[in-house]
């Protein structure tokens, strides 16, 4: 298992009020219809003095603020008045969502799932839906129609309501009730911001700088890891523990991985085209999609190779539905990261070597998310995961047996540069046990060996073995913490 936690699918409508709920009760202040409509740094405190306008009233006001989060989707003013440079590439066209409240239970009874590719080749269909996805909203009465328009269709089309309800019709295939709540539409882009971030108080993230299709699921999750590597280092910053510098980081881990992310979901859309064209899906005449369909059932030789294909391309797929290596397989490289004591550089282990995105075989090399392993006492209790150990705004250091110079130098450290540092201690008869030896294969360490884990949960350091005496062990933490906060010996 990569995580102590099963999946989650949970859409945006049910996701936000959560959110929103969390950060109410943390004191932060939510406002709905309201848009930024421009920001401008004064000259002479270097604050940032944003004017917002209130959709309801139309008036405007004006925040004067340190920092500037641009997290305004894709449309972002921030993006837009920083000319931050995008990289662009062809993107796949327009997409229709269709929201509609319909009881499909008794259609995925026997085969039940949350995402439902629809084609019927062998049938005449509207320019502004050819072929479309099924998602569960709610289950099972709730479901957003994806439509794929014509690749020649005009992106301003206008259907009707009654052309819309028809086509979800179809897709459903009885006379089930079915009522639309919404349409709206959007585009299938593959664009990346070349940057994320001008100087240390204006950082943008989410949807604003990295822009794709929802194939993998990594949406929501890669903005939220936005977030997550950026808010520890500004609370670090604003408490005066870091340096400043350390907010330069930010870019320097996360743009690459927004570009990677963008350019595996467009590689999953783009594998689907391989999967309708097997189903004969594709050609422009219903008469030649009819053929290839009846070629799928033939017992022909023609048929067979049909049917192979269909099967390869339908296995492709599995870098979407199955491809944790790109979810969990992230590094990080770069000043907040120490891995100057490492012997080699880093190479993937194990099946993620050959594969990636579709593989993840967990390390402790720095840049590396901390493995999930589950630990339990001596006298057996709850397991706790390594991940739960770590984090809450902390760093915690891991050793085992005959690591006590590295937890009396973690005092050390945490006491001379403020910084909250736990240590757990891993090994037979001590703080925790590894009852299956999970920990010592993944570790990368001795017993007594160290691994720093950021309060973003990734390794920011790791070293073999426990030094000499203490003393060698307080140097040489306090370096390296120095080293990933931002500051110079």
């Amino acid at each position: 298992m990569a995580s102590p936690c099963q999946p989650a699918d949970i859409p945006q409508t049910l996701l936000e009020p959560i959110l929103i709920r969390h950060a109410t009760h943390n004191k932060f202040q939510v406002r709905f219809d309201t848009v930024l409509t421009s920001f401008a740094t004064d000259e002479k405190t270097g604050r940032i003095i944003a004017t917002l306008k209130d959709k309801f009233s139309n008036l405007e006001y004006k925040i004067n603020t340190k920092y500037l989060f641009g997290a305004d989707g894709a449309q972002s003013q921030v993006v837009k008045q920083l000319d931050l440079p995008l990289e662009r590439k062809p993107g796949q066209g327009l997409a229709i969502n269709v929201l509609v409240k319909a009881d499909l239970s008794h259609l995925v009874k026997h085969r039940k799932g949350n995402l439902h590719w629809v084609m019927q080749p062998d049938k005449e269909h509207p320019e502004f839906g050819w072929m479309g996805i099924v998602r569960m909203v709610k289950p099972w009465d709730e479901w957003m129609f994806i439509l794929f328009p014509n690749r020649d269709c005009d992106p301003n089309i206008q259907a009707t309501k009654e052309e819309y309800l028809q086509r979800v019709r179809d897709f459903i295939g009885d006379d089930t009730p079915a009522e639309i709540l919404n349409v709206s539409k959007w585009f299938i882009n593959e664009i990346v911001a070349e940057r994320y971030s001008v100087g240390s108080y204006i950082h943008c993230l989410g949807d604003a700088v990295h822009r794709h299709p929802p194939m993998n699921g990594l949406g929501s999750n890669t903005c939220i890891q936005d977030a997550f590597n950026l808010a520890w280092k500004v609370a670090y910053v604003e408490k005066s523990i870091a340096s400043p510098a350390l907010l330069d980081t930010y870019n320097t881990e996360r743009q690459p991985i927004g570009k990677s992310i963008i350019t595996r979901a467009n590689d999953a859309f783009r594998d689907h085209f391989h999967v309708w064209d097997a189903m004969g899906a594709l050609p422009e005449k219903v008469e030649d999609r009819r053929k290839i369909v009846d070629e799928l059932a033939s017992p022909s030789l023609q048929g067979e190779e049909r049917r192979r294909r269909f099967r390869d391309v339908i296995t492709q797929t599995s870098h979407e539905f199955h491809g944790l290596g790109i979810e969990m397989g992230q590094r990080y490289s770069g000043a907040g990261i120490y891995d100057a004591d490492e012997p080699a550089p880093y190479s993937p282990p194990g099946k993620a070597a050959d594969d990636p995105i579709l593989h993840y075989d967990a390390s402790t090399y720095p840049g590396c998310r901390l493995p999930h392993v589950w630990l339990n006492t001596s006298v057996p209790s709850e397991p706790v995961s390594t991940i739960d150990l770590a984090g809450h705004g902390k760093f915690v250091l891991f050793t085992g047996i005959g690591g006590e110079g590295w937890q009396t130098a973690a005092y050390d450290v945490s006491k001379k540069l403020g910084v909250p540092l736990d240590v757990h201690i891993i090994g037979y008869r001590q703080q925790w046990e590894d009852f299956y030896f999970d920990w010592q294969r993944v570790r990368g360490v001795e017993d007594s060996g160290a691994v720093l884990v950021r309060p973003d949960r990734f390794v920011a350091w790791r070293y073999p073995r426990v030094l000499a005496d203490a003393e060698g062990c307080s140097e040489k933490l306090i370096s390296v913490m120095k080293s990933v906060l931002g500051f110079k010996d």
